[in-house]
């Protein structure tokens, strides 16, 4: 993993402090504190990259809908193909969450 080079205590801080979080008011503060508006956005449109990807769209597609270059399209299905898994896992993770509140309407 290319993070293991970064392994340390102030890594770890970072990850503890975004862990701890509580809701999307608090990670737009953190965030708008810690990063650049283009740092998120970076940040932001390669998870829609990745989302974009595994649901088949073209590259043109992708390129032309989130101003991706090629160059970062390719990064992110590098990673997809032979990553930790973890885009898949977040957006999994993301997909459920969505589903969740409409799933637990239709049961009421």
């Amino acid at each position: 993993m290319q993070i293991d080079k970064l392994r340390g205590r102030e890594v770890d801080q970072l990850f503890k402090a975004i862990l701890s979080l509580r809701d999307l008011e608090e990670c737009y503060r953190f965030f708008d504190d810690l990063c650049t508006v283009n740092e998120i956005q970076s940040l932001a449109q390669r998870l829609e990259v990745a989302r974009m990807l595994r649901e088949g769209y073209t590259y043109h597609k992708i390129e032309t809908e989130t101003g991706a270059s090629t160059a970062t399209i390719s990064r992110v299905k590098r990673c997809l193909n032979y990553g930790n898994d973890a885009y898949a896992m977040a957006l999994d993770r993301i997909k459920e969450e969505t589903k969740q509140p409409s799933e637990e309407a239709h049961n009421a």
